[in-house]
Order: C-alpha cells, then structure tokens, then sequence
C-alpha cells in the first residue's frame, strides 16, 4: 500500500489536473472536505485519514468496493457513505480517471447523476 506522502502527492497530482476545468477549485471552506476539489461548491474529492477520498455513483463506488479499488468511507460515523469512497493505493492513472468520473457525476452529468439529483431535490 502506498504511504501517505504518496497519496497525497497523487491528490495534488489530481487537483493540478482538474482545477484547470472551469468551475473546479481546490479548498474554500472548514470542517468536512477543508482542502477538498469542489465543483460549483461541492465537493468533488479529498484526503481524509491519509486517503484519497472521491465521490461517484452509488453503483460505481459498489463495483470499487468489489474489485478492491476502494475501500468504505464513513467520515468518522460508523456507517459507511453509499456514494463515497476511499481509494486503495491508486497509481496516477486510476486516480485521474476516477476524479474525472467524480467530477462528471458531482457536475451533474455521469452515470446516475439524474437519479442523484433527483433524491436530493425531492424530483420523480
């Protein structure tokens, strides 16, 4: 498993490729996701405990848990987030293609990201 250093190396790795897209910026607010990639103010991916954290489809983040790309993440609450997911020692390539999935389906255009939008807006 890569170090933390490693890690956080790929997240600035990340955060240098996708802050050039518009709209993308790096920080911004306290408490949860402090230092977080946010798109239009939420958050896209962070490190979190030492890992990479990033934010896809539920469904997505299920086949990462199965194959052993990713592991669970909880935020500290005991209970794991369905639409979470905390990265398992990524090489570069993985993890640029990853973000830009979190970054398609926070924006509002990846896999599932109606059925997302609508949970969250109370819409059919």
């Amino acid at each position: 498993m890569a170090d933390e250093a490693t890690i956080e190396a790929r997240f600035a790795a990340l955060a240098a490729a996708l802050t050039e897209i518009d709209g993308v910026t790096l920080g911004g607010r306290g408490g949860f996701g402090s230092g977080a990639l946010q798109v239009d103010g939420r958050i896209i991916a962070m490190m979190s405990g030492g890992r990479l954290v990033l934010k896809l489809p539920a469904a997505r983040v299920a086949d990462l848990l199965h194959s052993g790309i990713g592991r669970p993440f909880d935020a500290g609450k005991g209970r794991p987030l369905r639409e979470w997911v905390a990265l398992v020692d990524p090489d570069i390539e993985v993890t640029l293609s990853l973000g830009r999935e979190a970054l398609d389906f926070v924006r509002g255009s990846g896999p599932s990201a109606g059925q997302h939008r609508a949970g969250r807006e109370g819409a059919p």
